[in-house]
């Protein structure tokens, strides 16, 4: 993960890229003025932030694909992972990715999630951690998630929220369940909303 990635991005460097791409000077100059509207970087909650920030980080794909030439290399967003059996082979990318960023991007990795774990731990990806035949919620976002389940139970039982946005809520939570091994935390879930239920119904 990136250290302040999307205040980070380098306007000039962003427009570059997309000026190699837009040959049409008029929607080159509106994205220019789009992009020029803030004082630096990208603003996190901006509806073409989300696309920049692809184009941007494309560079790197670019370089783990065709100068590293690394089969197994995942991203999202500023989220990304390599895999490796080697432990020595996932260090030096680490350095060559660092150094690839900080020249041509102008970004730094996060120093706090450098994280070289082993197979058998899982992959700790988006949220979730996925080994060879299942995958689980990562620690962190099953906390998160039966907090704000908790947290959006107690609002509706102070009538802060409605019936409705709570259900909503809820089946969201529900629904992200569905790509994991979450029996349990379903468990935790149907403690919190109901003390005494056995099943919570899941719409589907």
């Amino acid at each position: 993960m990136l250290e302040n990635f999307f205040d980070s991005i380098d306007q000039d460097v962003l427009l570059e890229m997309i000026k190699r791409k837009i040959k049409n000077k008029d929607a080159f100059l509106l994205l220019e003025k789009i992009i020029k509207s803030f004082s630096k970087g990208l603003p996190l909650g901006n509806v073409t932030s989300q696309l920049f920030a692809n184009i941007y980080l494309n560079e790197l794909d670019q370089f783990a694909k065709h100068i590293l030439r690394e089969k197994y290399y995942l991203r999202y967003c500023d989220d990304f992972i390599f895999l490796s059996e080697n432990r020595k082979h996932l260090e030096e990318i680490v350095a060559l990715v660092d150094n690839f960023l900080e020249d041509r991007l102008k970004l730094i990795l996060h120093p706090n999630k450098i994280i070289i774990r082993k197979y058998r731990q899982g992959v700790d990806f988006l949220g979730y951690v996925a080994f060879p035949h299942h995958r689980i919620f990562r620690a962190k976002t099953r906390k998160r998630v039966l907090r704000k389940i908790k947290e959006n139970r107690d609002n509706f039982q102070k009538k802060i929220i409605s019936e409705k946005t709570f259900n909503g809520s809820l089946q969201s939570y529900l629904g992200i369940l569905r790509h994991c091994n979450g029996y349990n935390i379903k468990k935790d879930i149907e403690k919190i909303i109901h003390h005494d239920a056995t099943h919570i119904c899941d719409r589907q």
